[in-house]
């Protein structure tokens, strides 16, 4: 297995004010697999996702990402582990407006021990033509596709995406999650997304469902789908 949680257990606060954002959360995933997490706000998807990725750390339990056990590590250990292994995809975009697309995806390749090659990545991403422009010339779905760009570039582990189409229409959705597609397909790259979109799940190999810190479903798909027949 690539992806190892056993007995997590976050709390915040303390007495009648106490939250179980993660309450004994167990699940494991394979290298190469597309996981999608399913769970309304408040369920404790983001804070799962926080923890893969090292930004946050359990109270009690295990997590392990492929050689890495993250809860032995301690600030340092867990900065590395971010740094070499892990691509950070967020719904906000998080593009350093005056940068190019290129040179967001540039800053991160710099201080990568072993990048992909950018041009290549902008050209699987769509992104040739808008490579000279600034962010705020660039349509959402665009902006988007350049931020998985600049987390693919330091050719992660696994690569972490928060409602990365929230705030996107559904054509744009669909291009987005094409890229995922075809990224998981060509570079073999483990992807967890974070949704409360149901129909995102059709693309999945592992499907989880969270409510109220607790892991209520973790199955395979039966049927997995490409991307151009999901229900979004």
């Amino acid at each position: 297995m690539f992806i190892e949680v056993k007995n997590a257990v976050k709390q915040y606060g303390s007495g009648e004010s106490l939250i179980r954002a993660m309450d004994g959360v167990d699940f494991t995933a394979e290298k190469g697999e597309i996981t999608v997490i399913l769970g309304p706000s408040g369920s404790g998807k983001s804070t799962l996702l926080n923890m893969l990725g090292g930004i946050d750390s359990p109270d009690s339990g295990l997590i392990r990402i492929g050689e890495t056990e993250l809860t032995s590590q301690g600030k340092s250990g867990l900065s590395e582990y971010r740094r070499k292994h892990v691509g950070f995809v967020f719904q906000s975009y998080n593009l350093i407006p005056d940068l190019t697309v290129r040179e967001n995806v540039e800053v991160v390749a710099d201080i990568s021990k072993d990048p992909l090659s950018i041009d290549e990545l902008l050209e699987t991403l769509n992104l040739t033509k808008q490579k000279h422009k600034f962010p705020r010339e660039l349509s959402g779905g665009q902006q988007q596709r350049c931020a998985i760009a600049r987390a693919l570039v330091k050719n992660p582990q696994i690569l972490l995406c928060d409602e990365l189409t929230g705030a996107l229409d559904s054509k744009s959705s669909r291009d987005v999650l094409t890229m995922l597609e075809k990224i998981n397909r060509e570079y073999k790259t483990t992807i967890v997304i974070i949704t409360h979109n149901e129909g995102i799940s059709g693309m999945a190999d592992r499907i989880i469902r969270i409510h109220d810190g607790k892991i209520v479903e973790n199955s395979m798909n039966s049927r997995k789908l490409p991307v151009s027949e999901l229900q979004i």
